[in-house]
């Protein structure tokens, strides 16, 4: 559907080289298939997803029936032979995250491991299935499997983050897995045939390189951040850039289509002006003051100040539709040859005595 629309044009195997402008008119050039393009455009929304955290523990990468939950989907998927053969499976959750280098909740892998159990079981209904969890998050009404689940025989058992479980390689070739199990207070060895880890979320590869290119803001995690959690969640700082989907962090479909419905509002709202208004706070140039530092170019998180060529030689210049009226330049310019319209020095100086003059009243 979306490849037949007359309006939707989608590029595969594309490359984003150079991005550009301003909201209402920017410009994003692509290479794809040997061909660079560009692309006039009033709105950007990135949706560039995340990926599964490869497992550097628990033997994965070893043993070829270590894998991971998306792995074993795959298999459950295409029906593999072992599926109906195997006896005993074991699970293991947060893998690669909640942890010192990366202290988040993947959020979808409790459910995934529950589903996936819960298809093995229709699938093999004399396998056994442990799940060694620290703490199940099947939040909202997925909280439904994990009772069905455990109704279906499904064995669940917690281990704490300082006794993670261990895994080695039995005598005949398969996998032995060690746990402590905190109600026995005793260590539980469980012959395993198959080993699936619950691998964390984490950022796509090129989210780093989109960020600088786009000019937005990472959160420490490396996703993408949006300018405000509450008030502007599918925006960036960046007028006419927004995001949606596991770019964001890692969520369910559910949310992810919840928040691609919202970006896509915020761009319908944005193309269906005919004019851009920006506001009337923003910064200017004395350029007969200027010393050419640069130094309001480098203080301005924006990208609103560029050099022009001028009759005195290259000086910065505002764009009025990317400053945001921060004044962040002004106090970085050693010569004050930059100021913020409508919030002048002395406008301020002479707020201040007014606010100071009536405290002293009160105070008399």
């Amino acid at each position: 559907k979306v490849y037949k629309h007359p309006r939707i044009h989608v590029s595969t195997g594309a490359t984003i080289t150079k991005f550009d402008g301003y909201v209402g008119n920017f410009t994003t050039t692509v290479e794809a298939g040997g061909r660079t393009k560009k692309i006039d455009h009033g709105a950007v929304i990135l949706a560039t997803g995340a990926d599964e955290h490869k497992p550097t523990e628990y033997l994965y990468g070893e043993h070829e029936m270590v894998m991971t939950q998306l792995e074993l989907g795959d298999q459950i998927a295409s029906g593999e032979e072992w599926l109906t053969e195997a006896s005993s499976l074991v699970m293991i959750q947060c893998v690669g995250c909640r942890q010192q280098d990366r202290n988040y909740c993947a959020r979808v892998c409790c459910t995934q491991a529950i589903n996936n159990s819960l298809k093995l079981k229709a699938v093999n209904p004399e396998l056994d299935v442990y799940v060694l969890f620290r703490d199940i998050r099947t939040y909202g009404l997925s909280e439904d499997y994990y009772r069905e689940a455990a109704e279906a025989g499904v064995r669940f058992i917690r281990y704490e983050a300082e006794a993670k479980p261990q895994v080695k390689t039995s005598k005949d070739g398969g996998l032995v897995v060690t746990v402590n199990d905190p109600i026995l207070g005793k260590d539980i060895a469980i012959d395993a045939e198959a080993l699936v880890l619950s691998a964390a979320v984490v950022p796509s590869a090129g989210a780093k390189d989109v960020g600088k290119l786009f000019k937005v803001s990472m959160s420490p995690d490396g996703f993408f951040q949006e300018a405000h959690v509450k008030l502007r969640p599918v925006d960036f700082a960046a007028e006419g850039v927004y995001l949606c989907g596991t770019a964001h962090y890692p969520k369910h479909v559910t949310e992810v289509v919840s928040q691609a419905l919202g970006a896509a509002g915020r761009a319908v709202t944005l193309l269906s002006r005919d004019t851009v208004v920006a506001s009337g706070s923003v910064c200017e140039v004395d350029e007969a003051a200027c010393v050419a530092c640069g130094a309001c170019i480098a203080a301005c998180t924006y990208a609103a100040i560029e050099w022009v060529e001028t009759p005195q030689g290259k000086r910065p210049q505002v764009n009025p539709v990317l400053c945001k009226g921060d004044g962040l330049c002004n106090s970085k310019c050693p010569v004050g040859a930059i100021s913020l319209k409508h919030f002048k020095d002395e406008a301020v100086f002479s707020q201040i005595d007014a606010a100071l003059a009536e405290v002293e009243l009160v105070a008399k």
